[in-house]
């Protein structure tokens, strides 16, 4: 089977996650901020097809919940959304234009539902319009950035790793932590779980974020996928879901 009560992250969290142990303290608060659920992206609204998995009772206790979730993590993140998030911080760091615009275009032609694709770019929308505001990006960045029509959710959180001095292993596990958290919350407003239930789905299933990075940062390009059957088919069922409290 394919199969957060939302938490803010601690500094000890981090560390036990075996991350952020040699950054400064400035990077370390961006990271933290990066993190956290009160960046206003929009997260909290999306499922990701998980709805839909609740609703046709594939997921409906903690079992079948930390199932599905840790399988995404480990078919979908790692093989597809954590190798092209890495690449495009690298094509960032070289302010290689086709670099960027390649992994973007190929990151969006691998979300395989119209919500989505719309998710993607409505939280880089966000995301963008945020860092605009905060003015934390150099000039030449602004500038590239600006090049970029409807970038992909991670285009552009990749690019505020980088220009907020957060490395490229720190950013996927933070990157991966997120969604396992935000994960965490729709399942627990959803089936319901309890508060319990949802901090023991993320204190295992956190266990396994660092091997996960490691297969990201060493997976060649050839071996990128979205094969993920069961995501893709929660994802474009959901579209059609009678009721529903999230936008995929």
């Amino acid at each position: 089977m394919l199969q957060l009560d939302i938490t803010i992250i601690t500094t000890s969290m981090l560390i036990r996650m075996g991350i952020a142990t040699n950054m400064s303290s400035a990077s370390l608060s961006r990271l933290l901020q990066l993190a956290s659920p009160m960046l206003p992206v929009g997260a909290y609204s999306y499922s990701q097809g998980l709805e839909w998995a609740i609703e046709s009772g594939d997921v409906s206790n903690i079992n079948t919940a930390r199932q599905w979730i840790g399988d995404v993590l480990s078919t979908y993140f790692a093989h597809f959304e954590l190798p092209i998030l890495l690449r495009l911080y690298k094509a960032w760091q070289q302010m290689d234009g086709l670099q960027i615009q390649y992994w973007d275009e190929f990151y969006q032609a691998g979300r395989d539902s119209s919500e989505a694709l719309a998710e993607t770019r409505q939280m880089a929308y966000s995301l963008l319009r945020l860092q605009r505001d905060l003015a934390t990006w150099p000039s030449q960045i602004v500038l590239l950035s600006g090049s970029l029509q409807q970038p992909a959710f991670p285009t552009v959180y990749s690019v505020s790793a980088l220009c907020w001095e957060i490395s490229d292993s720190d950013m996927l596990h933070t990157y991966a932590w997120s969604f396992l958290e935000n994960q965490v919350s729709a399942v627990m407003k959803t089936v319901p779980l309890g508060q319990v239930v949802g901090q023991r789905i993320l204190s295992e299933l956190a266990m396994i974020l660092p091997s996960l990075v490691e297969q990201a940062l060493q997976l060649p390009d050839e071996d990128i996928h979205n094969f993920c059957p069961a995501l893709s088919i929660a994802g474009c069922r959901h579209e059609t879901q009678y009721s529903r409290l999230f936008r995929s």
